[in-house]
């Protein structure tokens, strides 16, 4: 990459983890239970939200009387005992990158829709929790993806210039969020496919995270 960076900031579940995928299948068995329509349609358009985001996407989908939180702490239930206690499928080329930042003196953070106990937990499972020099959560901002505040917050912590750090989304919130904040943008795509948006907003759309490690060092 011709441009100089100092930081990288990491989305975590679809970029790290292949937990977008796991969480869908999750969903799938309570949707199948209780005979939800069209549940892995909405699990995309909450990809990148925050929990309360994400909650009030289902809520406009299926109406005020959803019982979303019932719904939600039985497929919690279904991924725990499928995935939980480092089970979760950590994504190829996640040690390489982050090895290889670290080696270069990159600053390293986390920007993330989950809140900060549960990526504080699924981090340390996978021992990834010590490669990042901040997390920066969900419940730590007032305002979810596609708002900037995320990213904004993490180069600030981090004590970077957005526009001299490198955000790596699959999202298409995600995408705009770190855009919007003025990062240096890759997209690594996971279950959401490139559009013309995502490739105007993208300074670079690749493949995996190894490709990533090659584009940046």
């Amino acid at each position: 990459m011709s441009k100089e960076f100092d930081a990288v900031v990491f989305d975590m579940d679809g970029v790290i983890f292949d937990s977008e995928r796991c969480v869908i299948e999750c969903w799938k068995v309570v949707a199948e239970e209780y005979h939800i329509p069209g549940i892995e349609t909405s699990c995309y358009a909450c990809m990148g939200l925050t929990r309360e985001a994400t909650k009030q996407e289902m809520l406009r989908r299926y109406g005020q009387d959803f019982p979303y939180d019932d719904y939600k702490k039985k497929m919690s239930a279904v991924f725990d005992e499928r995935y939980g206690e480092g089970r979760l499928p950590v994504k190829p080329g996640t040690r390489e990158l982050l090895g290889a930042l670290r080696e270069a003196g990159k600053k390293i953070a986390l920007a993330s829709s989950t809140r900060l106990k549960v990526v504080q937990k699924e981090l340390a499972s996978a021992g990834l929790l010590d490669y990042f020099d901040i997390l920066v959560c969900g419940d730590m901002v007032e305002k979810s993806k596609p708002a900037p505040d995320i990213f904004l917050k993490a180069c600030e912590l981090l004590h970077v210039s957005p526009e001299k750090s490198v955000a790596i989304e699959d999202s298409y919130n995600g995408i705009r969020s770190a855009s919007a904040a003025h990062l240096i943008t890759i997209m690594v795509p996971d279950l959401a496919l490139p559009t013309d948006e995502m490739r105007t907003l993208s300074a670079a759309i690749l493949p995996s995270l190894l490709d990533v490690r090659t584009y940046l060092l």
